[in-house]
């Protein structure tokens, strides 16, 4: 059992960006960015859950790569922020001259990326192969 993060709302976010990133990637007028915001503890920067996210959108849409500085229109930009007492925030924006759209995930406490490991330890109880957490959230079984 693999995953970046274990919180069933992120996961689930995953989906979500894989969907929105499709659905825009037609759309030209838009540009992309990434932000993540996470408890000053924290020493990597982007987070993996940024990172995820960012290769989610780079296998779904006209993006190449992901930086910390846009440098073209075939990059990524991650912004990581470092703040007291954040246990986890992550947003996508899509920005136009005319809107916005944005998808956000946001952590209140550690207890959810608690129960996700609890929940992917009890499901793969059994089962023989290389599994990630879209394969957990995705059974049709699984109530959370």
């Amino acid at each position: 059992m693999y995953s970046s993060n274990y919180s069933l709302g992120v996961n689930l976010f995953f989906d979500l960006n894989k969907k929105l990133a499709k659905l825009i990637s037609s759309h030209k007028d838009y540009e992309l960015k990434i932000s993540e915001t996470h408890h000053t503890e924290k020493l990597d920067k982007p987070s993996g859950t940024a990172i995820t996210i960012a290769e989610d959108i780079i296998n779904n849409s006209k993006y190449l790569s992901w930086t910390f500085e846009k440098n073209n229109t075939s990059e990524i930009e991650i912004e990581s922020l470092r703040k007291a007492n954040v246990p986890g925030t992550h947003s996508v924006t899509y920005s136009s001259e005319i809107d916005s759209i944005e998808i956000k995930h946001s952590a209140h406490n550690r207890k959810g990326f608690a129960l996700g490991a609890v929940v992917a330890a009890e499901w793969i109880i059994d089962k023989k192969g290389v599994f990630n957490m879209s394969d957990v959230i995705k059974d049709p079984n699984l109530n959370f």
